[in-house]
């Protein structure tokens, strides 16, 4: 895995928040907004996440997670406007702190990797349910988003615990090999993709190397349509976002689940931006998740 070490400004890190006992929210509140980490036990194990809670947030408000990418930091995903996009449409914001992998104790999400032993499926299923619990928020309406490495593991997510994550957005990230290869199991359910076409890390036409259980799925259009027929779509929108930008709209779906695929010219691995290249792409990602 060379190759993220190299792109490592390309990848964010989360950071972790404790989870306050009854009767402490307004503490929580206060810690969530100056970033300060909180921890949650996880079996054996003492796990982090940063969590961002708008004031006079409504009872069953949304969740959304975002997850960052191989060699990143919390901190800097807390960064990028999901707590603006949060104030102004009333949801709560998670930002889970992922573990070190096996190889180069670099944190990191187990999308089902070769290269790690760690249990983010049940981590993060976990901590959304105590969440939810916690700060009244709504279990039909949690979903999950993420950059590369983040994006690996909000589709493994949504494709084995569909009960809890109800839609998955990937942010140049794609399927792992392990995920794409027991698709067969998958439910339907709403996604959203984001790529580049000229990313190198994450190459959109699946010839990522299967070293750690990276590669394996294959072409991103391919991908697309398998989750396409899985979730019986009947329409299609093209939207022309920029010269750079073209958005795919797959709609019409079971249980009304979409399926939207964005490409982006000349972007490699990193995450497209309104004035470069015609959209906001945390914005776009929760216009997919509000639609749910």
């Amino acid at each position: 895995m060379g190759i993220f070490m190299k792109c490592w400004k390309c990848f964010f890190i989360l950071a972790g928040l404790i989870l306050a006992p009854p009767g402490l929210a307004q503490e929580v509140d206060l810690r969530s907004k100056s970033g300060e980490s909180l921890s949650f036990q996880h079996g054996s194990v003492e796990r982090s996440y940063l969590i961002y809670l708008p004031e006079d947030l409504k009872p069953n408000a949304p969740l959304v997670f975002l997850l960052h990418g191989y060699h990143g930091r919390a901190k800097n995903v807390m960064k990028m406007g999901m707590n603006l996009l949060a104030e102004r449409h009333g949801f709560a914001v998670c930002y889970p702190q992922g573990a070190k992998d096996l190889r180069k104790r670099t944190p990191h999400w187990n999308a089902r990797l070769k290269l790690s032993r760690v249990d983010d499926i049940g981590f993060l299923s976990e901590l959304a349910r105590e969440l939810q619990a916690k700060h009244k928020l709504n279990p039909k309406k949690t979903f999950v988003c993420g950059i590369s490495n983040g994006g690996f593991m909000s589709y493994t997510l949504v494709s084995e615990r569909p009960e809890v994550f109800k839609a998955a957005a990937s942010m140049i990230g794609t399927m792992s090999g392990e995920t794409w290869k027991t698709r067969d199991s998958i439910k339907p359910i709403s996604v959203m993709q984001i790529s580049g076409l000229s990313d190198r890390v994450v190459p959109i036409d699946g010839t990522m190397s299967e070293a750690g259980g990276w590669g394996g799925a294959p072409h991103q259009d391919q991908i697309i349509n398998f989750w396409k027929k899985l979730n019986k779509t009947t329409t299609e929108k093209v939207i022309k976002v920029s010269d750079q930008t073209t958005g795919y709209r797959y709609g019409g779906g079971t249980d009304g689940n979409e399926v939207w695929y964005y490409t982006v010219k000349g972007l490699g691995h990193g995450v497209p931006r309104k004035q470069k290249h015609g959209i906001d792409s945390l914005a776009l990602v929760w216009e997919f998740f509000a639609r749910r």
